[in-house]
């Protein structure tokens, strides 16, 4: 009884996952995923990784994020602002990585590993920043336009 549980619950995550990736935040995300492994990878390649600090936490963050928005806890946990804690880690993630990724190149005349992260990590920042531009719109949506009351009888 305890193993037809556990294998609901499994088929069950596995149907969220697969329906979550359908969506455009879900394949944005995963796409940030990939890209910052694969930038990890390069940088870890190199002669000098200091710079996968930036590929490392942003890959965590939008992990966390993914499989928050996944298993819908955002609609649980209402003590935090998801979606401009989400706006926030996506703005700051295209920032960082642009930076990072314009001194890669700039400066990996000899390695060609950082240069490839460093190409990687500005696809990574268009990413990031078109997530921050989704995110902004959502936003901007959802905010009711009411005007100020003139009325008054308060």
């Amino acid at each position: 009884m305890a193993d037809t549980n556990a294998s609901s619950s499994g088929a069950n995550c596995l149907e969220k996952l697969k329906s979550y990736l359908r969506t455009q935040k879900g394949f944005i995300l995963a796409a940030e995923i990939v890209l910052s492994l694969i930038v990890l990878i390069c940088y870890a390649a190199s002669t000098y990784g200091g710079y996968s600090a930036v590929a490392i936490c942003e890959m965590i963050f939008a992990i966390v994020f993914f499989g928050i928005f996944m298993m819908e806890l955002d609609k649980q946990i209402q003590v935090v602002n998801w979606v401009w804690s989400d706006l926030f880690r996506a703005g700051i993630g295209a920032v960082l990585y642009i930076i990072t990724s314009l001194i890669c190149i700039i400066g990996g005349s000899q390695d060609g590993a950082r240069i490839a992260g460093g190409v990687f990590g500005l696809i990574a920042g268009l990413v990031f920043a078109y997530d921050t531009y989704v995110i902004f719109l959502q936003i901007k949506s959802t905010r009711q336009h009411t005007a100020a009351s003139t009325d008054d009888r308060v």
